[in-house]
């Protein structure tokens, strides 16, 4: 079980710090410490470590260097993976054993540039419904989560030579939507939350992508739900291109995620919470998982 993070009062042989000050540590324990660097060697904060232990493999201390790129946790004795990670930078990853009473070295961890996957072809890629999926996952007021998804959807990529002016387009029925619950969904489509008779649809569409290193992206853009229309950021990570699936043609895949708020499309929570109504919560995480197929005169269509 992790003792938790050290105060960052380190010895001079610890990161630097000034005579006199000593790593407290508690009774048995012992301590890990490293320092994270970019690849330009500069110190990078913010970067997250995992130290799982190797006989159980339970996570027993996780967390964030600070702003000087530094971190340090107390550790039971044991051997222990530790995993650091950045957005846009490979992750590195090196085992350490821990004996009581000892501080370990810094370790100085050197992150460098992930490998950029290739990206797809200039054209039009259609997403592939049996291999795409739309979720989405809600507080249910006061209790559990409610995950959910849409059942019927269409959309699209169309990839330019400069990928950053590429555009997505997707068109998702509001009426499809299921939770597993046959009365909570008609109230989903009801008036008080999609009103899918008025609003039948849940459009988004990219104006831009926005290049994050790595495999990782985000498309801006607009969501149109409930009438109302908000500029949304998509988290995406690109997962590559192949050649496979239905009549081995080409295909590209991505996962993007948002959290979007349920008032900034005018549906009012506290209103329904004021008449008893307590289905879902303010937010709701987002999730396209998707896969597309390149689309040309000889891309057959896609199966139902």
């Amino acid at each position: 079980m992790a003792l938790g993070l050290l105060r960052r009062r380190r010895s001079r042989d610890a990161f630097g710090a000034a005579p006199g000050m000593q790593v407290p540590l508690p009774a048995g324990a012992g301590a890990y410490g490293c320092e994270v660097v970019d690849p330009m060697g500069q110190p990078m904060p913010g970067a997250e470590i995992t130290v799982t232990a190797l006989d159980s493999h339970r996570v027993v201390a996780r967390g964030t260097t600070d702003p000087y790129g530094l971190f340090m946790a107390a550790l039971p004795p044991g051997a222990y993976s530790v995993m650091t990670s950045a957005e846009g930078l490979t992750p590195a990853r090196s085992n350490i054993d821990v004996a009581a009473g000892a501080v370990l070295p810094p370790a100085r961890v050197a992150l460098l540039p992930a490998r950029q996957l290739e990206l797809p072809p200039p054209g039009t890629w259609l997403f592939d419904p049996p291999h795409t999926a739309i979720r989405f996952i809600a507080k249910h007021v006061g209790m559990a989560h409610v995950h959910g998804r849409f059942t019927r959807f269409t959309g699209g990529i169309r990839v330019t030579p400069d990928v950053t002016d590429s555009q997505v387009s997707v068109r998702i029925d509001a009426s499809s939507i299921a939770t597993g619950n046959k009365t909570r969904d008609n109230h989903l489509r009801s008036a008080d939350f999609l009103d899918v008779e008025r609003y039948p649809y849940i459009d988004f569409t990219s104006n831009r992508f926005v290049y994050r290193g790595g495999s990782r992206w985000t498309l801006n853009g607009t969501l149109t739900m409930h009438g109302t229309s908000r500029s949304v950021g998509l988290d995406t990570t690109y997962l590559g291109t192949v050649n496979g699936g239905y009549e081995q043609e080409l295909r590209c895949a991505a996962l993007a995620k948002a959290e979007l708020h349920r008032e900034d499309f005018t549906l009012n929570w506290r209103s329904m919470l004021a008449r008893g109504i307590a289905v879902v919560g303010p937010t709701v995480q987002l999730e396209l998982d998707v896969q597309a197929m390149y689309r040309n005169a000889e891309t057959p269509t896609p199966p139902e």
